[in-house]
Order: structure tokens, then sequence, then C-alpha cells
């Protein structure tokens, strides 16, 4: 058996987020789909994470053990050929046996984008949140600067049924290493890199940096909420339309 490793890019307006789901288009459930007709194989791809529905990845990682011969390069445009163009395979390499795309990750890196002017071009508006009101874009730097360390974020955690309740069981601590706005032209880009993120945690420090950048919230109150473990503490989810996974190092 080959221990496959590709490099993903997806669009995921259409799709109903990474992890497969019956009677709903997954990017998961159509890689799989793709490689099964170009493999000959039914496997189903892990995901170095599961990017909820409306999400897009610039870098997402997965892997999938197959018996195929097929080159790397020759599954790269394999793959490409019957995958919908929203889905680009952009690597493809043998990866050791024990390589998993997210036990073996290290680090991940995400953007947000928030488009500030008036109008919201058209062919952009499924790649941003337009947030054209006025905010404190220098509060909004500090506060982001806050999450920066090792913290439990439960705060930031969206309230999910099927996990325990056993903090012990699934521990909501996660190292964060950059942590930082950027103003790129008509946009304002959050670059977050951590050791790992929970579930819409991302989406939920951006909408509660935005409550910073109102001055519903001073910058100081990020901590008070981190240590609050309350996911009632925090702001609400920003879009997911505005959220790219950009990278995992391994």
């Amino acid at each position: 058996m080959r221990n496959i490793r590709l490099l993903v890019a997806y669009d995921g307006s259409e799709f109903s987020g990474w992890q497969v789901q019956p009677e709903t288009t997954t990017i998961q459930g159509t890689l799989a789909s793709a490689i099964g007709r170009v493999t000959g194989e039914k496997v189903l791809p892990q995901g170095s994470g599961r990017t909820d529905a409306g999400v897009h990845a610039l870098g997402q990682v997965a892997t999938f053990a197959c018996e195929s011969p097929i080159p790397p390069g020759n599954l790269v445009k394999a793959l490409n050929d019957v995958l919908p163009p929203s889905i680009r395979v952009l690597e493809a390499a043998e990866a050791a046996s024990d390589f998993h795309a997210r036990k073996s990750a290290r680090l991940k890196t995400y953007r947000y984008r928030m488009y500030r002017g008036a109008i919201c071009p058209p062919f952009l508006s499924r790649y941003v949140w337009h947030y054209p009101f006025p905010l404190d874009e220098d509060a909004m730097q500090q506060a982001a600067a806050l999450v920066i360390g090792k913290h439990d974020f439960t705060s930031f955690a969206a309230v999910d049924p099927e996990r325990g309740r056993d903090p012990e069981v699934i521990p909501n601590v996660r190292r964060i290493l950059v942590s930082t706005w950027k103003k790129a032209g008509q946009e304002l880009i959050y670059t977050v890199q951590g050791s790992g993120f929970l579930h819409h945690m991302v989406r939920n420090l951006v909408g509660t940096f935005v409550l910073v950048g109102k001055n519903t919230l001073k910058p100081e109150h990020i901590s008070e909420i981190l240590q609050a473990r309350n996911r009632a503490a925090a702001g609400a989810t920003a879009s997911a339309s505005g959220l790219y996974l950009v990278s995992v190092d391994y």
C-alpha cells in the first residue's frame, strides 16, 4: 500500500464543508469520488482539519492509502480532470507510512479577509466578509495580540453536543504563535497561526475583535473572555466566506 499526500485548494462556497455527510456535497466526499474514479479503489481521504461550510482553502493537506501504481505527477493531472473547477489538487507525493494529514500536523495558518469598501465588488462577495462600517483598527490589533501564547480557548469554541464535558478528555488549550491584523488596499486581513484550532475558533475570534473595533469591548477584555471559558462571553461568529486555511506545517 502507498500513502499518498495531496496538497489541495478549494473554493468552499458551494460545499457543505470538508467532512463527508449524507445527501450533501462536501470537499472530502467529492475528492473521494474522484480518487475512486481514477484509481478504481474506494478510499476516504483524511484532511488536516475539517473546514466548515463556505470556508476556503489555499493549502489543505489530505492523505489516503491506495495500491494504484499511478505516479504522483500523473495523479495530479488525472484528479484535476475529474474534479470540479472549484477543487484543485496542486501537488501529490508519496509519504511515509506513518504520515497522517491531521495527526502529523504541527502548525496551521488561517487568514480572514474583511472588505472595508462601501460597495463590495460582486466577484469578491463569496470570498470576503463585507464590513463597511467604522472600526478602530488599532484597537483590533491590540486585542489580537492578547491571544498569542498558550490559552484555553473554550470561550471561542462552538458548542458541540458531540464533545464530552470532561475537559481532560477533549482539552481546549491551544498555542497561538501569530495573531495580527493588516490593511491591504480595501481589505483588513487577519492572520493567525497556531498548534491547532477549535470548531469555529477563528471566526469567533474575528467576531469578538470586531466588537473591540466597534468600541463595544476594550482590548483588555480579551483576556477576561479567555479566562471566562464561556462561549457566551465572546462575540458572534463571523461569516464563513472570509476564512481561508492557508497552510499546514509538519
